[in-house]
């Protein structure tokens, strides 16, 4: 049974792969032509794009997303949504699963990528995490960014999460972008993407539902630097919970008029 599993994890890759290039290829002029814009007419144009392709290339490959909780996205507000990452399926789906306008953090390098390059600069800040000068300007840049009425999205575990647990440490950056801007952070859970792209590997994949849910936004409003800790924590349990009690029941609802953030599954 493993080595059938394995033939056809192979052959799912391959199918996948192929689809990916091949809607790569007819979406990459019109999305050339974008990239020739100024902000923001580029944007107007390229998340409606990004979004039209995702939404007709994920259910092809059998990994339809499934999105909970976007009334917690309130008309004309922006947040800083801090999502879980398990996989490299994380990145095509966190951009245009999040409602409107949004950047992401991206490593420079992937602005040197072929074609990948394009859509990396015009979606994301880029960041040189060895260069102190370069974290210092995006952090800057993600200012900016939620100044202009965007959502910033970040990765605050900072890499994929290759252990057995819900979640590792989150790292200080989005908690501090937050206080400083004085933005909400929006959780955000991604469930099944490391079940279609499993670590350890190789050109091996399977096809699976991704749900993506939202949580209730925690405010920020008066706090300063010394409030980091306990919100970084507030956010870390929200999320760890959630997970758990996503596993154990996978029917999770949130807590009506009790003021308790936490999901509900009974």
């Amino acid at each position: 049974m493993s080595r059938l599993k394995n033939v056809l994890g192979r052959l799912f890759c391959a199918y996948a792969l192929s689809l990916f290039l091949v809607t790569l290829f007819i979406v990459f002029i019109p999305m050339w032509l974008i990239s020739r814009l100024p902000d923001p007419p580029r944007l107007r144009w390229f998340f409606p794009l990004t979004r039209g392709w995702m939404k007709i290339f994920m259910p092809l490959i059998g990994c339809p997303v499934r999105r909970k909780g976007l009334q917690y996205f309130e008309p004309g507000a922006n947040y800083v949504v801090v999502c879980n990452h398990n996989s490299l399926m994380d990145v095509p789906v966190t951009t245009p699963g999040v409602p409107g306008f949004n950047k992401t953090l991206a490593k420079m390098e992937m602005a040197k990528l072929p074609l990948f390059g394009m859509i990396y600069k015009m979606d994301s800040v880029l960041v040189d995490r060895k260069d102190e000068n370069s974290r210092r300007q995006s952090f800057e840049e993600m200012k900016q960014v939620l100044q202009s009425g965007m959502h910033m999205v970040l990765y605050p575990e900072g890499t994929r999460n290759k252990t057995d647990q819900p979640l590792t440490e989150f790292y200080d950056g989005a908690f501090n972008l937050a206080i400083d801007t004085q933005r909400p952070v929006m959780p955000a859970l991604l469930f099944h993407t490391r079940k279609i792209l499993p670590p350890g590997r190789i050109f091996y994949a399977l096809p699976h539902i991704i749900d993506f849910h939202f949580l209730p936004p925690v405010p920020t409003q008066g706090l300063t630097r010394e409030d980091m800790p306990a919100l970084k924590e507030q956010v870390f349990k929200m999320m760890w919970e959630y997970i758990e009690q996503y596993n154990n029941r996978k029917s999770p609802r949130p807590v009506q008029g009790s003021g308790d953030p936490r999901p509900n599954f009974t």
